[in-house]
């Protein structure tokens, strides 16, 4: 357990630079691992950025702004996703999403998780039981979509083991005096309401977009919704 960054005399307090550290390792492995199976299977892998040409041609261009093109009878695009951030001032200057939350330099502290979806109650919960003072701001409803009895049961027992919510409540700006100082949010409620409340971080879990803009997919006739993510067949 020291190992990984947990104090034994005080394990509600884990060293957050020695578990970051050990996480990052692990990425990097996990990274290193997945290079040498692809070079034990042959598969020949071009670190560049690929935009669409045509139905089967792909341009690619590398960091140094070499370009190149290659062509392929079949294209599979699986470009992964990335966390959406709100459109309000302060959001993308001071919030964090759950992608950066174990590169951070120092323990996020007091932390307040935006969201209701299952990623900001595993974030939420996680820092909670880390011993991090966290609060959810939750707009309408937990984990919609999901069964609403087992979803407020979550809600109960999240509740039970000191993770905070302010409900029916949506962030309208963020705002930071210093560098180093705490983020001040302001925050409107479902009554028209105007709130502030600080915290040391804000990660917001508001669902993903599709890394798609740029990639000239309508060149290969392939129409994409506004999240990025892209309209297919009765085939995928």
């Amino acid at each position: 357990m020291k190992a990984q960054g947990w104090a034994i005399q005080d394990a509600d307090k884990p060293d957050w630079d020695t578990m970051v550290t050990n996480v990052q390792k692990h990425i990097r492995s996990l990274n290193w691992g997945y290079k040498t199976d692809m070079i034990k299977l042959k598969i020949k892998y071009l670190n560049a950025y690929a935009s669409v040409v045509d139905a089967h041609t792909i341009q690619l261009e590398k960091a140094n702004g070499d370009k190149s093109t290659v062509t392929a009878e079949k294209i599979v695009i699986a470009c992964g996703g990335r966390p959406s951030y709100p459109e309000i001032a302060g959001a993308k200057e001071f919030g964090i999403t759950s992608d950066d939350m174990f590169s951070l330099k120092k323990a996020p502290g007091k932390t307040l998780v935006v969201g209701a979806s299952y990623v900001a109650l595993e974030c939420s919960g996680f820092l909670t039981a880390l011993g991090y003072d966290t609060t959810v701001m939750v707009r309408s409803i937990l984990l919609r979509g999901f069964d609403q009895d087992m979803a407020n049961l979550i809600g109960e027992h999240m509740t039970l083991y000191h993770t905070k919510f302010i409900h029916e409540a949506t962030p309208s700006k963020m705002e930071r005096a210093s560098p180093d100082g705490p983020i001040t949010v302001t925050y409107k409620s479902g009554d028209g309401s105007e709130s502030t409340a600080e915290f040391d971080t804000v990660l917001f879990a508001m669902g993903r977009y599709a890394v798609t803009a740029g990639l000239n997919l309508a060149n290969a006739g392939v129409v994409a919704e506004k999240n990025g993510k892209f309209k297919v067949n009765d085939h995928d």
